[in-house]
């Protein structure tokens, strides 16, 4: 790793950026890296950054939602950049090769700086280059991110930044450290321009936690809805009663029932029951956790209540649903 500034420092300079997307990834996230410094080149008037999308074999890549990322060629870790982004989303535990770590691992260490957005954390991460530093990833991953990587310093927090290495949660924490990114290099009249350019009014700092549930504009119009879901999400593995949340939210049980009701449609019971047996879907299809410790972590008294509940709710046993 090269001893030059920081990225996140004022520079006139052209950034060159390239980005490795893996099939799985979700577009939202290749859009929050990429169009936010396609945004500041345009009010910049300038090509302050430069980028290339590259894929493992040059082939482009099939995103989530089943649309393909055009790139201009395979990884090539002899290209020259300054800043190296690992952009992945399911399937990243099958992507991540041998071949494919040393080719990331050659790339990031030539580079100024190397990042991993949501899923890109684990590779970045399985090539050895996270140790001793603090990362993050996607809040589904964070618990068993932290288990396979204990040398490295895992938080909940939306983006983080240590010395050449930064992650980020997800979708709308990358256009967080995009704009960023911006304000260090540009000043924060290049990066408010570009927040306004997507009429996006909801910045957060590196540190603000991901929440499980994004409460998006809900924070505004009903604070105890919102303090309610928040708690819900705090104790999902130990579920609090209905009487506890409404005691910490202000109100009294039926007040709160009567919140829920008008605000989604659901009791707070109801709704705090989806919230687990949600949580507990994603353990099953994307992880390989026995049900049993599922079952614990999204608060089930048992593995044979917990699997009556998922197959209630999802029309499958989840034995049969991972099975499928």
């Amino acid at each position: 790793m090269k001893n030059e500034i920081s990225i996140f420092s004022p520079e006139r300079v052209t950034l060159r950026v390239t980005f490795l997307v893996l099939s799985g990834a979700s577009i939202m996230c290749v859009a929050s890296a990429v169009d936010p410094l396609r945004a500041a080149n345009r009010i910049s008037g300038g090509a302050v950054f430069e980028w290339s999308l590259v894929s493992p074999d040059g082939e482009p890549p099939l995103t989530s939602c089943g649309i393909p990322i055009a790139v201009s060629g395979a990884l090539d870790p002899s290209a020259r950049t300054d800043v190296f982004v690992v952009i992945a989303g399911f399937g990243n535990r099958e992507q991540a090769t041998p071949a494919l770590l040393s080719r990331i691992r050659r790339m990031a260490r030539a580079a100024r700086a190397y990042g991993g957005v949501e899923a890109g954390a684990w590779l970045i991460a399985r090539a050895g280059l996270l140790e001793g530093r603090a990362a993050t990833t996607h809040w589904e991953d964070i618990e068993d991110f932290a288990a396979a990587f204990p040398e490295s310093d895992i938080r909940p927090d939306r983006y983080v930044i240590d010395g050449p290495a930064f992650t980020t949660g997800g979708a709308s924490p990358t256009f967080d450290l995009m704009l960023h990114l911006i304000r260090s290099r540009l000043g924060m009249a290049v990066a408010l321009d570009v927040a306004s350019v997507f009429i996006y009014d909801q910045a957060h700092s590196s540190s603000d936690a991901q929440p499980l549930v994004s409460l998006g504009r809900l924070d505004g119009y009903d604070p105890r809805l919102a303090q309610a879901i928040r708690l819900m999400e705090a104790h999902i593995d130990h579920p609090l009663t209905m009487a506890a949340i409404a005691r910490r939210a202000g109100v009294t049980a039926r007040s709160l029932e009567t919140i829920f009701r008008r605000s989604i449609g659901e009791t707070p019971g109801a709704y705090y029951l989806r919230l687990r047996l949600g949580a507990a879907r994603r353990l099953v299809l994307d992880t390989r956790v026995p049900m049993a410790d599922i079952a614990a972590r999204t608060g089930f008294s048992s593995a044979a209540a917990f699997s009556r509940a998922f197959s209630r709710a999802f029309g499958k046993a989840p034995v049969r649903m991972r099975r499928a």
